[in-house]
Parts: C-alpha cells; sequence; structure tokens
C-alpha cells in the first residue's frame, strides 16, 4: 500500500538539496536517512527517476529539506520540481495520532448523513490546502466533502462507515 508523503519543490543551493511540501505526519519517520520513495512526475516532466533514496533530511526554519542520491546537483533538483513522493507501508499500519488516517482506510467505506442514512460511499481523498473527501453519492453523481470536523463528525473504519453533516447540495440534492 502507498501514501503520498510530499511534493519536491525548488532546490536549496548547489548540491541537489530541494524543499519538500510535507504530506505525512510522520515526516521524521518517512524522511528518515535511507528510505526509497516512489516517485510521480508531474505531466509533460522529462524526470526519469522511478525512485529517489534519501540521503539525508533536515529542518530548515518550518520546510523540510532532503538531499537524495539520484539528485547531484541543482539542475538534477531543478528537473524534479513538481514530483510527488510516495511511500509504502504495511496495509495494517495506522497513522500514530488516532484522529489521522491513510487514504485507503477511507476508500471503500459507507457515507451515512447525521440521522443514520445511507448518502454514499468515499471513493477517495483529494489533497490540497484542505482535504476533501470524494464520494459518490446513491445516485451516483460524485461529490467532493471537505474533511473537517464539522462537516465529517464521525470516522468510524472499523464499523465501515463515516457520518457527514449533510446540507442540501453537499451531497444530496439541492430541492428543485
Amino acid at each position: 500500500m502507498e501514501v503520498v508523503v510530499g511534493r519536491i519543490g525548488k532546490p536549496h543551493g548547489i548540491r541537489g538539496e530541494v524543499t519538500v511540501d510535507v504530506r505525512s505526519d510522520e515526516p521524521d519517520r518517512r524522511f528518515a536517512d535511507g528510505a526509497a520513495l516512489r516517485v510521480e512526475a508531474p505531466r509533460g516532466s522529462a524526470f526519469a527517476h522511478r525512485t529517489l533514496t534519501v540521503v539525508r533530511s533536515r529542518w530548515h526554519q518550518q520546510t523540510l529539506l532532503a538531499t537524495f542520491e539520484e539528485l547531484t546537483d541543482r539542475n538534477a533538483a531543478e528537473t524534479a520540481r513538481g514530483v510527488v513522493l510516495h511511500a509504502m507501508v504495511d496495509p495494517t499500519e495506522t497513522p500514530e495520532d488516532p484522529d489521522e488516517y491513510y487514504d485507503h482506510q477511507l476508500v471503500g467505506l459507507a457515507v451515512h448523513d447525521v440521522d443514520g442514512t445511507l448518502i454514499g460511499e468515499v471513493t477517495g481523498l483529494v489533497h490540497g490546502a484542505q482535504d476533501l473527501l470524494a464520494v459518490r453519492a446513491v445516485d451516483g453523481r460524485p461529490t467532493l466533502v471537505p474533511f473537517v470536523t464539522a462537516l465529517v463528525p464521525e470516522v468510524d473504519v472499523a464499523g465501515g462507515r463515516v457520518v457527514v453533516a449533510d446540507r442540501p447540495g453537499l451531497v444530496t440534492p439541492l430541492p428543485d
């Protein structure tokens, strides 16, 4: 099972070090020395590597800086800009924080409203400034729900469901 752990930003210095936009709550674990990360190059990129191996990582102010074995100079680091980094995880592994979830734990969960009515199924997550649950409504429409406690007050992975404080137009359609 894979999880997205970061995205490479701009080069830092001339020796191949890069900034990393961290997408993990466990960056020290995911960017440990020797960690091999699968890469997903942006569309149209000439980046040729399939994996990157962490030589070292460090924090500079609030930015993670990483050096990868395959990026030996600034030019190589520049070609890696925008590359998404994936780490392998054991499917039984859970995040250290009990209020955090891996994408694969949520995909397939039934979505119920606060009254218990089935309103859809989680089909994925969209990561960005605000994480969104991708939900296929019972009528087949794709919808996005901001993954915040006010709208998703309960996640029960063991029970196979999430509760969404649905509002007209969020998952259920607006009335005519």
